[in-house]
């Protein structure tokens, strides 16, 4: 029988853990990322949760040095001196710097080591951003990747997304195209160095990306949305689960 000690330990990472000025927004950011920490466990993982904001960097690094696995998941917009961006679009949202320095030291670190990671939204953003790559900071509003003039409960919007051929997403999901629900008015841009497009909007933005040699993914989309197909959060927990299955097994070729 497994015991707590025995499981995978996967570390989901959120922006902050307070935001008094925006209530609404903070519960429904707490609704999703409940979801992956449930699903999670559910899952046979260890979890823990870390606000980068609330901690420094060197914190952050240091209360995920032992996970096997990690979760960045969505929030508010990245600084643009992150990717040499400007300030002052449309639709800018608050930064929270240490939160942003972090997780990219954080995603850097996951490539050096070869450790699993997963970005959602934000968290594929900040995949983009620490590799290299640059972010759209407004994207138009057709009623595909967001709804706006809604309260916060009803901003997700559904569309469907075309899984790139040969990808480790297309592979996972079985089928060429699925139905996600989204929230975002940014988008990747430049791709950052190693990683590739591995699913497609209905307008060509690109919804999710996979790193060439490492096993990081990211998705545009909110599979820990409530609407949101019940497999498909599963199914990405599950590819963590496989890639890290994969460079256990590798160590142990390693060292043998």
């Amino acid at each position: 029988m497994n015991t707590q000690a025995d499981l995978p330990r996967l570390a989901v990472v959120e922006v902050t853990g307070s935001r008094p000025d925006q209530r609404e927004y903070h519960a429904k950011v707490q609704t999703l990322i409940s979801r992956v920490t449930g699903e999670g466990e559910q899952g046979g993982w260890q979890v823990t949760r870390t606000a980068a904001a609330d901690v420094s960097v060197a914190e952050l690094l240091a209360a995920t040095i032992d996970a096997d696995a990690i979760v960045i998941v969505g929030g508010e917009d990245i600084a643009p001196r992150f990717y040499g961006g400007r300030t002052g679009y449309e639709g800018e949202t608050r930064h929270y710097e240490i939160a942003d320095a972090g997780q990219i030291a954080l995603v850097q670190r996951a490539v050096a080591q070869g450790t699993p990671l997963l970005g959602i939204c934000r968290g594929l953003q900040i995949i983009n951003v620490a590799l290299g790559g640059s972010i759209v900071q407004h994207i138009e509003d057709d009623g595909v990747h967001r709804t706006d003039g809604v309260p916060v409960d009803e901003i997700l919007t559904e569309h469907g997304v075309t899984l790139v051929a040969g990808s480790g997403l297309a592979g996972s999901f079985g089928r060429a195209e699925i139905s996600v629900q989204s929230a975002h008015h940014q988008s990747v841009g430049r791709l950052g160095d190693g990683l590739v497009a591995a699913a497609l909007a209905p307008d060509g933005l690109v919804e999710a990306l996979e790193h060439a040699s490492r096993p990081i993914t990211g998705v545009q989309w909110h599979p820990e949305a409530p609407d949101s197909p019940a497999d498909q959060l599963g199914v990405l927990l599950a590819l963590l689960g496989g890639q890290l299955a994969s460079a256990r097994f590798a160590g142990e070729l390693i060292a043998a």
